[in-house]
C-alpha cells in the first residue's frame, strides 16, 4: 500500500449526558439532519421573498407557508428515507423482521426514499393549497443541496458508507473491522475511498453553487421546472459517477459477485444506487427539456 491518510480522531457524538439512568446523546448525523433542514428553509424564504425571481413575479407561496411546507418536508423525509431502505436495500431483512420497521434510531436510511417521499409530501401540499407545482419542486431543490453536504459529511464522521480499496494517496485507513477486511496482506492497513467527501462535493458543493447560480443570477426559476430538473439530473449523474468508488451494501456482495452489483451480466452490471439514479437523470433531462421547450 502507498501513502494513505490515517481517520481523523473523530467520534459520532458531540456530547452526551445522563439522567436518571439514562443515556442522551447528540450525534453530529442528528445535527446534519438539522441544520440541513434549517438553511434549506431560509434558502426557501429568501427566494420567496423576492418576487423578481418567479413567473409574472408571483412567488409560489408566502414565507409563513414555506414553514408549514417545512413540516411535510420533515416527515416525507423520515418516511420516505425509512422505507425506502427497507424497500431497496433489505426487504428479505425487515419482511422476517417487521417489529423493526420504524426502528429508525438503528439507522438504515436511503437518500432516494428520502427524495421520494418527499416528493409525495411536496405533491400533496401543493395540491391541498393550490401552489403551482412547477415553482415549489424548484424551490424545493434549490433547498435541498445543503443537507446532502452536511448528511455526506456526518457520514465520514461516522465512518460509514466508505468507498472501495484504493491505493490513491488520498486514501483513508478507516476503523473498523470491517472497513479494514479487504483481503490485504497481514500487518498491512487497507486504505479506502472516502467516497463520502466524494459525494459531499458533488452533491452539496458543486450542484448547490450551480443551483444557487442559476436562480439568483441567471433568472431560472421564471421558467418552472427548470431548476428541479438540473437537481434530478445533476445528483443522479452525482451518485452514478461515485457508485464506481463507493463500496456497495454488503447484502449485494457474495463470492462470485464481488463488486455488489445489484444487476449484472457476465461481471458487468449496475449497484444498487446505479439502478436508482438512472431514473433520476432521465427525469432530470426531461424536466429540463420540457422547461426551456415551454419558455
Amino acid at each position: 500500500m502507498k501513502a494513505a491518510i490515517p481517520f481523523p480522531p473523530l467520534s459520532p457524538e458531540i456530547f452526551s449526558i445522563s439522567l436518571g439512568g439514562f443515556d442522551f446523546a447528540l450525534r453530529w448525523y442528528a445535527l446534519a439532519y438539522i441544520a440541513g433542514i434549517l438553511i434549506g428553509w431560509r434558502l426557501a424564504v429568501a427566494a420567496v421573498r423576492r418576487p423578481g425571481l418567479w413567473p409574472a413575479q408571483t412567488p409560489p407561496m408566502t414565507a409563513g407557508r414555506v414553514e408549514e411546507l417545512l413540516t411535510w418536508v420533515i416527515l416525507g423525509v423520515i418516511l420516505g428515507g425509512r422505507l425506502g431502505f427497507v424497500l431497496f436495500y433489505q426487504p428479505a431483512y425487515y419482511l422476517s423482521h417487521p417489529a423493526e420497521i420504524l426502528m429508525v434510531w438503528q439507522g438504515g436510511m436511503s437518500f432516494h426514499g428520502g427524495l421520494l417521499g418527499v416528493v409525495l409530501a411536496g405533491l400533496g401540499f401543493c395540491l391541498k393549497h393550490g401552489v403551482p407545482l412547477g415553482s415549489a419542486a424548484d424551490m424545493m431543490a434549490l433547498a435541498t443541496p445543503p443537507g446532502l453536504l452536511l448528511g455526506r459529511l456526518a457520514n465520514f464522521i461516522n465512518a460509514e458508507l466508505w468507498g472501495r480499496p484504493t491505493d490513491l494517496p488520498w486514501g483513508v485507513i478507516f476503523p473498523g473491522e470491517a472497513a479494514q477486511a479487504c483481503g490485504q496482506a497481514l500487518g498491512q492497513a487497507c486504505a479506502r475511498h472516502p467516497s463520502q467527501l466524494y459525494e459531499a462535493a458533488l452533491e452539496g458543493l458543486i450542484l448547490g453553487a450551480l443551483l444557487l447560480w442559476l436562480a439568483f443570477r441567471r433568472g431560472a426559476l421564471k421558467m418552472p421546472w427548470l431548476v428541479a430538473g438540473v437537481f434530478f439530473a445533476g445528483y443522479g449523474l452525482g451518485r452514478f459517477l461515485v457508485e464506481f468508488a463507493r463500496q456497495p451494501d454488503a447484502q449485494f456482495v457474495t463470492e462470485g459477485n464481488p463488486l455488489g452489483l445489484a444487476l449484472h451480466v457476465g461481471g458487468w452490471g449496475l449497484t444498487m444506487g446505479q439502478i436508482l439514479s438512472l431514473p433520476m437523470i432521465a427525469l432530470g433531462l426531461a424536466l429540463v427539456w420540457t422547461a426551456r421547450r415551454r419558455a
